[in-house]
């Protein structure tokens, strides 16, 4: 590092490259994390300007909550003569353009307990989706299950309560990865005009025990709140796996689990007008206790994109490039099986090459069909792997009726 003199703190010498290197995100990120464990007051002043100069709201969102656990632990810190601190007042936090500083609260015991609106109001900020279901291109056959098994209660509300159904539900929808889980979920949301909160297992999972729980507790306590509202965790099978015997992670598992059941139970309160979505690759994996009815009963196959919807993510990935009239939908016949992730990945390599060839000749070289076609035979599509690794969970595994979809695919497409 640059201009660093040997009787300064390591902090300072990084707050130095941080001063100088404004923009560095990932720099100034680094920073924050080391001072959580320093100067929680100088972790909210530098997590402010992280914010206001452009960082992951992801980030953001688990940076908040380190910074509340970190503040806690020291507020809660004894001193020498066994008695308590007060709590030391709270940083301004930087906003965008340099304008008046946004006080940022401190979380206290009773605000993580009862739900006081500073924990809501840092951890878990409901977003209104725009896109609906009639944006995603193809999948009739997905759409058409969801339609029937979770959609049509929710879209009538009076017919449902003339018959007992409360607003809310849960699905789980499953299936080979990079096939647009995490967009047919807000896409739902869009669909009930419904808030979007969407929860990773980086979000919930804390160093100290029962921050997990907490968080769980936390991301329910706001859906109520802001009811209309879906809650989306992606990699279900990582938070609701198998509470199996074992050792600490075992039981770290067990807990996360059990206070999830109890959520979803409605123990801590009513659960009207909360959705509960769940994506997940390894469907096998999940908690039994968590698919029993009442609580994730319903499930949905999220297949690899067909045609039309093939089509679709090819010509929106070439849309606005340099493209000589593709034909996508030849593009489409030649990628059966491929996830939508595989198809971004096929438009960035044939882009990329034909950037490069503009680049040797001086002129610019448009991408073409042939060029598409060629570099499909350069991609293995993700989705094979997946569909081998289920086989034998089909031929050997307890199925509650969860894998019927796709063991009717199978039968169709031909697949042992």
């Amino acid at each position: 590092m640059s201009g660093a003199d040997p009787g300064d703190s390591f902090v300072e010498v990084i707050a130095r490259e941080v001063e100088a290197d404004s923009g560095n995100l990932a720099l100034r990120e680094d920073f924050i994390t080391l001072l959580l464990e320093q100067d929680a007051d100088r972790a909210a002043t530098e997590l402010g300007a992280f914010e206001a100069l452009g960082g992951d709201p992801a980030r953001v969102r688990l940076l908040r909550a380190r910074l509340m656990a970190a503040r806690l632990r020291t507020s809660n810190a004894p001193r020498v003569d066994g008695t308590t601190p007060p709590a030391a007042p709270p940083a301004p936090a930087v906003r965008a353009g340099g304008s008046e500083p946004t006080p940022v609260p401190t979380p206290t015991r009773e605000d993580r307990r009862d739900g006081g609106a500073a924990v809501s109001a840092s951890l878990w900020d409901a977003e209104r989706p725009t896109v609906t279901l009639a944006d995603v291109a193809g999948l009739a056959e997905v759409k058409r299950h969801l339609d029937t098994a979770f959609l049509a209660p929710l879209r009538n509300p009076g017919l449902a309560a003339a018959f007992g159904q409360k607003p809310g539900g849960s699905l789980l929808m499953y299936g080979p990865p990079g096939c647009g889980k995490t967009f047919i979920a807000r896409a739902i949301a869009g669909d009930l005009g419904a808030s979007f909160i969407h929860v990773t297992l980086a979000d919930l999972l804390g160093k100290w025990v029962g921050e997990s729980e907490k968080a769980i507790q936390s991301v329910f306590r706001d859906a109520r709140a802001a009811a209309p509202c879906v809650v989306f965790v992606d990699e279900f099978d990582a938070l609701g796996g198998r509470r199996t015997s074992g050792g600490g992670g075992s039981q770290a598992m067990r807990m996360l689990v059990t206070q999830l059941l109890e959520e979803l139970d409605g123990v801590a309160g009513a659960n009207d007008g909360v959705y509960f979505l769940a994506a997940t690759n390894r469907p096998w994996d999940i908690d039994s206790a968590l698919r029993r009815p009442g609580r994730i009963d319903k499930t949905v196959l999220v297949l690899p994109p067909d045609a039309a919807a093939r089509a679709a993510i090819v010509r929106g990935a070439l849309e606005g490039k340099p493209a000589d009239g593709v034909d996508v939908v030849a593009v489409a016949a030649a990628t059966e099986g491929f996830s939508g992730a595989d198809l971004s990945h096929l438009t960035t390599t044939v882009l990329q090459q034909a950037m490069v060839e503009s680049m040797d000749r001086g002129e610019l070289v448009p991408v073409t069909t042939d060029a598409v076609l060629a570099a499909v035979g350069g991609v293995t599509p993700s989705t094979t792997s997946w569909f081998d690794q289920v086989a034998p969970v089909l031929e050997y595994g307890v199925d509650d009726g969860t894998f019927d979809q796709l063991r009717a695919y199978r039968v169709r497409r031909g697949m042992r």
